[in-house]
């Protein structure tokens, strides 16, 4: 709470000697003013940015407050009041991105190197054939309609900063089976890539959230994901997680980091218990398993900025 200190004023009574009457009193001193200090020109805004640089990477910056922020020209929203902002780079991300800040008519710029990747390909067989190549009307527009519910969750631009949190695991323990970017062959049908982080573990394992978030979307039965849910942790950084058994939240849900969000399953396009944890920024897919270290060590270094 602010409180108002009253001011209190203290008038002290000067008694002056009188002058002898052949004196006469000196005139007062003039003091002249300092001469005025000419403004100094506006500081351009600074930006600095760590974290995992690399394709499928994602990373802070520290900018001016409210700065906006773009990418390889393109923009990529504002700082947050503090000036804090998070960016990715997707799987064919070039070995170098420009990273600029426009504030009050200036700017500042930082020229990233990006580390490639090398993907491995993957085959997943024993798929049912209408997960894989659906056919069925009814199939596709169950399809068409749930790509409308993924469209609005996607499109959340949450105004919180759960990404300053430094991401844990979703699940404890647990076999990684898939790794993200992998070129994916289906049923012998080549795919796109694979843009999860594959963990497997007994169905009804808790997952939790990896960082403070908003529910975007929580439902129970997709046709591709089973039962899915989306995690907005700020500025359009969402967290996807696919194959659920149960859900333990409702869109609109805000989660805090560690708290028990559903369970894992193999519903949806699965051939056994596991969790798909994807992520996901401003239609950019990421891999989420980096994000673990690489918002954790963004965050020491520019936190003294």
């Amino acid at each position: 709470m602010k409180r108002l200190a009253a001011a209190v004023l203290f008038l002290a009574a000067c008694a002056a000697a009188e002058a002898p009457p052949s004196e006469t009193a000196a005139p007062p001193a003039v003091v002249s003013p300092p001469p005025a200090e000419s403004p100094s020109a506006p500081q351009p805004p600074s930006l600095a940015c760590a974290g995992a640089l690399t394709q499928g990477g994602v990373a802070l910056c520290r900018a001016a407050p409210g700065a906006e922020i773009f990418i390889a020209g393109e923009s990529a929203g504002r700082a947050d009041a503090n000036g804090w902002t998070v960016i990715g780079f997707n799987r064919e991300a070039p070995a170098s991105v420009r990273v600029e800040a426009r504030a009050g008519g200036q700017s500042a710029a930082q020229e990233l190197a990006i580390a490639p990747r090398q993907f491995d390909i993957q085959r997943v067989d024993g798929l049912p054939p209408q997960t894989v190549t659906p056919t069925d009307p009814a199939v596709l527009e169950r399809i068409r309609r749930e790509a409308e519910l993924k469209r609005a969750g996607f499109a959340s631009l949450a105004q919180m900063e759960g990404f300053l949190d430094g991401f844990i695991l979703p699940i404890e323990g647990g076999v990684v089976t898939g790794r993200w970017g992998n070129q994916r062959i289906l049923n012998g049908v080549p795919s796109t890539p694979h843009f999860g982080y594959d963990i497997a573990a007994p169905t009804g394992t808790p997952v939790r959230a990896p960082a403070a978030g908003v529910v975007t979307l929580a439902n129970p039965d997709m046709h591709y994901e089973g039962g899915l849910v989306f995690i907005d942790h700020g500025q359009g950084l969402i967290t996807m997680y696919l194959h659920m058994s149960r859900l333990d939240v409702a869109a609109g849900d805000v989660v805090t980091q560690g708290q028990v969000i559903g369970a894992v399953g193999s519903s949806g396009r699965a051939t056994g218990p596991h969790l798909c944890w994807r992520m996901r920024w401003r239609e950019r897919q990421l891999d989420p398993s980096i994000a673990v270290e690489g918002l954790a060590t963004a965050r020491a270094q520019l936190a003294s900025n």
